[in-house]
This record gives structure tokens, sequence and C-alpha cells, in this order.
């Protein structure tokens, strides 16, 4: 559970999403992003885990993707931060879209460098290795996880959300953390992009 509740990448993530566009596009991205880390946990129990831990390069592969995807998101939200407060609320077509939020918080649990070694490296460990069928628990245990980091992450987005809300009254204020947002992105990107090198 701590795991859950310490903000990584994808809470991160999520915060800054928040931030640069309110609650309704953070929810969708947590769901997009629990998606993601599921499917890499699916990916895990049915073999991707041992090839991933044999192949340093396909490790790395992954890793880069999702670093500059993250910085790919960074920017895009730093592109768009001069929009006035009132037009935040109600942004027409540069808020993305729910499905473009969910699809974009996929490829960050997706591509997510930490979950891959969580579930990877630390999830296996509490496996019943005297059990018949190690991938359902697995499975079982990578749903189990995602459920959780559903309801930690929609938290952490909503109130990031919340304080953005507070700060729409002010348009230098949305602004600068629209920056500050899509900064964290961007560091959050850089770093991954490093941790592969």
């Amino acid at each position: 559970m701590v795991i859950i509740l310490a903000p990584g990448p994808s809470v991160l993530f999520i915060i800054a999403r928040a931030i640069a566009w309110g609650r309704a596009t953070a929810v969708a991205t947590v769901a997009g992003n629990v998606t993601g880390a599921f499917t890499l946990s699916l990916m895990v129990a049915f073999g991707l885990g041992p090839i991933l831990q044999r192949s340093e390069i396909a490790f790395i592969t992954v890793q880069l993707l999702g670093g500059l995807y993250l910085i790919y998101l960074g920017i895009d939200a730093i592109k768009h931060s001069k929009i006035h407060a009132a037009d935040m609320v109600n942004q027409g077509e540069l808020r993305p879209s729910p499905l473009k939020s969910a699809k974009d918080g996929f490829w960050v649990g997706a591509l997510n460098p930490k979950g891959l070694v969580f579930f990877a490296a630390i999830l296996p460990q509490f496996i019943d290795k005297g059990s018949t069928n190690v991938t359902s628990q697995l499975v079982l245990m990578g749903a189990t996880f995602s459920v959780l980091a559903f309801f930690s992450d929609g938290t952490w987005g909503l109130i990031a959300g919340t304080v953005r809300e507070w700060m729409a009254t002010t348009p230098t204020r949305l602004v600068t953390m629209r920056r500050i947002g899509g900064l964290v992105m961007i560091i959050l990107g850089i770093f991954t992009l490093i941790s592969a090198l």
C-alpha cells in the first residue's frame, strides 16, 4: 500500500494534468493510467518480465519511450499555458477529450519504468511458488494493485483539481501552475531518460 500512496511518476503526471485541465481530465487520466499499469502487469505475468530482465536493450527502450512521452506531454501543457483563466474552465478544443486523457494516462502507466520494475521484480516475491498457477496469482495481484492505485491516484488528482479551481480566480496563478505542471512532466521525462542511460 505504501508503494501505491507514494507519489511517483504516474501520480505527478496526474497532478500536473489536474492542475492544467481540472478534475474531469484528472479522473480520465487516472482511469487510463491504471489501465496501462494493469496491462503492464499482464504483460509481465504472461512473459514480458523475464524478457525485459534478460534484455537490457528492451528494458532501456521502455524507459526511453516513457521518458520521451512525458517530455512531449509537458511541452504540450506549457505550449497552451497562456489561455485566459476564464477559458480554463471551459477550454473547448484545447482541453483534451476524456478519451485522449485516458489514452495519455494509459501510455504513461504502460511505459512507466518504475511500474515495470515493480511488476517484474517486486510483485513476484509475494507469489506462492508452490502453487500450480503462478500467472493467475500475478494477474490477481496486478488487478488489486490497479484498483487501489485508481482510488489513491484519483484522490491526488481530485485534490490537485480542487486547488486549480481556486487558482482559476487569478489568470497569472493558473498560467504559472500550468507551466509548473508541464515542467514537472518534462523533468520526470528527463529523469526517466537519464535513468535509462
